[in-house]
C-alpha cells in the first residue's frame, strides 16, 4: 500500500530535551555532553534491562524537537502529531504541567506537522492529582488526557516504570481516576501484557472515561528471549501469544477502549537489533507484527484502531516511514482497504483526542 495518498495524524511521538528540560534521563546526557566516551562502550557498560528496553541510548542523550522529527518522518504525509509524556522530572504538586506547557511552545506547524493534542503525565493516585489536571489544561488548550507510568514486569530483568505490580488496582488510583471522568479527559494505558486484564477491569469501572491502549500493551519477549527468562523459547513465546490474544480480546470487548498500533519494533519485544543507522527489512518485520495487527483488527475493527511512530523510541529497530509501511501492509495483508487505512491513520486519532482538520 502505498502511503502517499492518506493524510495522517502520528498519534503517538515524544518531544525532549534532556539537557535543558528535567528529565529522567537528564544526568546522563549531561554525563555525554561534559565527559564524551563512545556510544558504543556506554551501551556495553549500561544494565542489562536498560540496553535491553532502548536498544541503544543515542535517541536518550540528545534533544528530539520538531526538526528532528521532521527528518525521521519524510516519506510520511504527516500532517499532526500528538505528543505523550515522557519522563518530566520536578519539584511541586503542578510540576509535571511544566512538561505540557514546553511543549505547547515548541515550532510545531511551520516547516513541521503540527501539534494536534499533548498527553501530559500524572497520577491519579497522587496527593494534588485534580490540581494538576486544571494546571495542565491551563498549560494548553490542546491537553487531552494522561499518561502514567504503570508498566510493571514479575521478570526482574525487564526494566520496570512502576515501583510494583498493581497500579492501577490500588483504591487511591481508583478513586482519583473518577477526576478523569469530571474533567472529559482521556488515560493512555501502556502496560505489559500480563497488565491487559487490570486494564479490562479499570475500563469496565469507568465506561465514561476513553482509555487508549499504548503499543498493544507491549509483549515482551514475544520475538526473543529478554530479561532472565522471558521468551526463552518457541514454546514460551507461543505462550505468551495465546495470552496476549485472548486478554485482548477480552479488553476489546469494553466499548470504551481504543488501541495504538504503536511501539510494535520496541526492542524489548525481542526484535534483534540492526547495526546502528541500518533498519530492519519491511517484510521481516510484517511477518513478525502482522498476527499482532491481525488480532487488533479483529478485536477492535479499524475505528478503534490509530497508528503512532514511538518515536524516537522506535528508531533502533526501524525508520518511521517503514513503520507507517509496515502497518499499512500488515492491514491490507488482513483484508484492510483505503477505508480502514484512513481510519487508522487519522480518522481515530482525529475523534480520540479531538483534533480539527487543518483549513
Amino acid at each position: 500500500m502505498d502511503l502517499a495518498g492518506l493524510r495522517v495524524i502520528d498519534a503517538h511521538i515524544h518531544q525532549w530535551d534532556p539537557l535543558t528540560t528535567p528529565r529522567d534521563f537528564s544526568n546522563l546526557a549531561r554525563l555525554f555532553k561534559y565527559l564524551p566516551v563512545p556510544i558504543g562502550l556506554a551501551t556495553r557498560l549500561a544494565p542489562r534491562r536498560d540496553r535491553e528496553f532502548v536498544g541503544g541510548p543515542t535517541a536518550y542523550v540528545h534533544p528530539y524537537l520538531p526538526a528532528d522529527y521532521r527528518t525521521d518522518a519524510v516519506g510520511v504525509p504527516v500532517e499532526s502529531i500528538v505528543h505523550v509524556e515522557v519522563e518530566w522530572t520536578g519539584s511541586g504538586p503542578t510540576a509535571k504541567a511544566d512538561e505540557t506547557r514546553w511543549v505547547a511552545s515548541l515550532p510545531f506547524g511551520v516547516d513541521t506537522p503540527r501539534l494536534g493534542a499533548v498527553i501530559g503525565s500524572a497520577d491519579p493516585a497522587a496527593d494534588g492529582f485534580a490540581a494538576l489536571l486544571d494546571a495542565h489544561r491551563t498549560a494548553s488548550p490542546l491537553f487531552r488526557g494522561i499518561r502514567t507510568m504503570v508498566a510493571h514486569h514479575p521478570d526482574t530483568g525487564i526494566r520496570s516504570f512502576a515501583g510494583g505490580a498493581g497500579a492501577l488496582t490500588t483504591s487511591r488510583f481508583l478513586d482519583g481516576f473518577a477526576e478523569l471522568a469530571e474533567r472529559g479527559l482521556s488515560f493512555e494505558a501502556w502496560v505489559y501484557s500480563h497488565q491487559l486484564p487490570e486494564v479490562t477491569a479499570l475500563a469496565e469501572r469507568y465506561p465514561e472515561v476513553t482509555i487508549v491502549l499504548n503499543h498493544l500493551a507491549t509483549p515482551a519477549g514475544l520475538y526473543g528471549k529478554v530479561g532472565k527468562h522471558t521468551g526463552a523459547n518457541p514454546g514460551e513465546r507461543r505462550k505468551l501469544f495465546l495470552s496476549w490474544r485472548d486478554d485482548l480480546s477480552a479488553l476489546g470487548a469494553m466499548p470504551n477502549v481504543v488501541a495504538k498500533v504503536s511501539g510494535l519494533m520496541m526492542p524489548i519485544l525481542g526484535h534483534p537489533v540492526p547495526k546502528r543507522g541500518s533498519s530492519t527489512p519491511v517484510p521481516e518485520l510484517v511477518e513478525r507484527v502482522g498476527p499482532l495487527v491481525a488480532h487488533a483488527m479483529d478485536v477492535f475493527g479499524p475505528e478503534r484502531l490509530l497508528w503512532g511512530s514511538n518515536f524516537p523510541v522506535d528508531r533502533p529497530i526501524t525508520r518511521i516511514a517503514d513503520s507507517a509501511q509496515v502497518i499499512a501492509d500488515a492491514v491490507t495483508a488482513h483484508g484492510g482497504g483505503p477505508v480502514d487505512l484512513a481510519q487508522i491513520f487519522r480518522g481515530t486519532a482525529e475523534r480520540v483526542y479531538r483534533i480539527e482538520a487543518p483549513e
